[in-house]
């Protein structure tokens, strides 16, 4: 059994700064806040260097120094690579725009980013003793959760709104998880999780409320500055529901300034939500902390169709810190970007991802984006899991083929 070097000396209240104890089981702070990891960055810094990840797999575990998980034969593999940024060159020409990055975490296990935050929550869940797991979730989550714990022995039950993607609740069942669809949204079937853990003596791994799933985010931003030569983009526009993956990038950010691979540069960071679920967007605008639940939330980007955030304050601090907004797009907007990425560049966006092209597209008009900026898209998913704005005819091979119709159909 090989032991990792792991830096991690406690837990804190992102909200108080209470201290809590490492290598214990914590879901949520005594104030009801996500608890943060924190680790001994000095020693970190004398452990591993820049010059060392070269000599490592091209996988979100090259940085196991920033990670919590202490015994190698607990970590779940899938196969995380790093996944790529792809250029959308020919949307930059035509905008008039600065550099253009689409960095398409559908490449990842389960096609989505979600595999980022749950293989760590599993692996610190079997380093913990955790033998049962459950959560809400509007889909991608569910499924990557039922694969890595399938992958170590973990029992899990998803309970997913009925609208759920169908595509998305066949993948969690499939993949091993006990499967539940309810007559509501993702607050309140992660209420049913929450007021189940007693009985059913499972482990809430709803968004935040348990401390891991932001470090296997944070793996966005150690992964996004390397690959950018430990430099930052101008601006990032990141796909907001439950926001771990922004908390995380700003977390690992710091985390960078510290040992001092980056300087005190910041992206500003972009959060996007859909005009039928606007929460963070709505808090900003009214220069609130918090954000109140969202009502009657609707949209066509499930993914962001989160109501109401534990970690509100955390998404809207990072915002504010680095000078960057929050902003709403609809679905027609999300519809039109999806297909005009597709057409233009090749590349196949989830909505989600669509949402971040269509803000782009917005806030250039509007001048909160520099033409001159370099502008990072967060494609959270593969858009195979979802429908697409299709266009086809058929031939009847039983007739002489006509080339001419063929040409003009279409």
């Amino acid at each position: 059994m090989k032991e990792y070097p792991t830096f991690v000396t406690h837990l804190e209240c992102s909200y108080t700064g209470k201290v809590y104890q490492a290598d214990k089981l914590h879901g949520l702070s005594e104030d009801g806040k996500p608890l943060l990891v924190k680790y001994d960055l000095e020693k970190l810094s004398e452990s591993v260097t820049k010059e060392s990840l070269n000599t490592r797999l091209p996988e979100f575990w090259r940085y196991r120094e920033f990670l919590p998980v202490r015994k190698s034969e607990n970590i779940v593999r899938l196969g995380e690579i790093m996944t790529p940024l792809l250029p959308a060159t020919n949307l930059q020409q035509e905008w008039g725009s600065g550099e253009i990055l689409i960095k398409d975490e559908g490449r990842l296990p389960t096609g989505s980013f979600k595999a980022r935050g749950l293989a760590l929550a599993v692996a610190m869940a079997k380093e913990l003793g955790v033998e049962r797991m459950a959560m809400p979730t509007n889909g991608n989550a569910g499924a990557a959760l039922a694969a890595y714990c399938s992958r170590a022995g973990i029992e899990t039950f998803v309970f997913c709104p009925d609208d759920t993607p169908k595509v998305n609740v066949d993948e969690i069942s499939f993949l091993g998880a006990k499967t539940f669809l309810a007559n509501g949204f993702i607050n309140d079937c992660g209420r049913v999780v929450g007021e189940g853990k007693v009985q059913m003596n499972w482990f809430d791994t709803s968004t935040l409320k348990e401390p891991y799933r932001i470090e296997g985010k944070k793996t966005m931003g150690l992964e996004l500055a390397e690959q950018l030569n430990w430099e930052m983009p101008d601006v990032i526009i990141y796909p907001t529901g439950g926001g771990t993956g922004l908390i995380g990038m700003w977390k690992a950010f710091d985390e960078l300034e510290q040992i001092g691979w980056i300087g005190s540069e910041r992206p500003r960071m972009v959060a996007v939500q859909a005009e039928g679920c606007a929460p963070i967007v709505k808090a900003f605008n009214e220069g609130n902390r918090h954000a109140e639940p969202w009502k009657n939330a609707e949209t066509i980007a499930a993914g962001i169709r989160v109501p109401a955030a534990v970690g509100d304050f955390l998404i809207l601090d990072a915002v504010r810190e680095s000078d960057g907004f929050a902003v709403s797009v609809s679905d027609g907007e999300i519809n039109s970007a999806h297909r005009e990425c597709a057409l233009k560049e090749g590349v196949l966006l989830c909505p989600e991802g669509a949402a971040t092209l269509a803000a782009l597209k917005k806030e250039l008009t509007s001048g909160r984006i520099k033409r001159n900026e370099q502008v990072i898209l967060f494609n959270c998913a593969t858009g195979l899991k979802y429908p697409m704005q299709t266009s086809h005819n058929f031939i009847n091979l039983q007739e002489p083929v006509n080339y001419d119709w063929i040409e003009g159909s279409l």
